[in-house]
């Protein structure tokens, strides 16, 4: 059975992991001696726009972005513009598909129904929406994203990763159309339950749902 390295990094800059993915990244597709590293964090407030996002999704000016303590990072994974803060699950699986013998399409479904199978175990249902990556819940008459997924592959080696919103502030998600849209919300494991959910619970909840859903150990 295939192993992935857990790395914890707490709170940390956006840049600052940007710069340990993609060492570990580097690292993996020369050495090719393990299944990967599972890196999970949350971000100071930023905003973040993949290579091929629309700049008009961020609908705040510089000056603005810096009232309300944030920054913003133009990236080169896959999807639109996101924002990461405190209360939220940031993990970032650096894993080679090779070895787990898993597609690209294949990876992102089962990292979907990983995070399914996690908030599940909150009472919350979780879903997909065709032609929209991520996970999404009924917030009253509509669908809004709870998980916003978006990733880099070279190399048969996966970067970046998932987005939970566990105790997340929604109010950053109205300054951007989030993942490019303009008619979909984004919600929250708190606002669905409506109280305050242990993040330490969640990440282990997610390791031991990541391991049952890809059939590998994460230690």
């Amino acid at each position: 059975m295939e192993q992935l390295r857990l790395d914890d990094r707490g709170i940390i800059e956006y840049g600052n992991a940007w710069d340990a993915q993609k060492e570990i990244f580097e690292r993996l597709i020369a050495e090719r001696n393990c299944g990967g590293t599972l890196m999970f964090c949350e971000h100071p407030n930023v905003y973040t726009l993949g290579a091929h996002g629309k700049s008009e999704n961020m609908l705040i000016s510089d000056e603005m972005l810096k009232k309300i303590g944030a920054t913003f990072f133009r990236t080169d994974r896959g999807g639109d513009i996101t924002f990461h803060g405190y209360g939220q699950l940031v993990g970032y699986p650096i894993i080679d598909l090779q070895r787990l013998k898993i597609s690209l399409k294949d990876y992102i479904f089962l990292l979907e129904e990983s995070v399914i199978k996690t908030i599940a175990h909150w009472g919350i249902e979780g879903e997909r929406w065709q032609g929209a990556t991520g996970v999404w819940c009924k917030k009253g008459a509509t669908k809004s994203k709870i998980c916003a997924i978006g990733v880099k592959a070279s190399h048969f080696v996966t970067m970046h990763g998932f987005a939970l919103n566990v105790n997340t502030d929604l109010k950053f998600f109205e300054f951007i159309n989030p993942c490019g849209f303009t008619d979909r919300g984004a919600t929250s494991m708190q606002e669905l339950t409506g109280a305050p959910v242990d993040m330490s619970r969640v990440k282990t909840c997610f390791v031991e749902e990541m391991e049952n859903v890809f059939g590998i150990e994460i230690k």
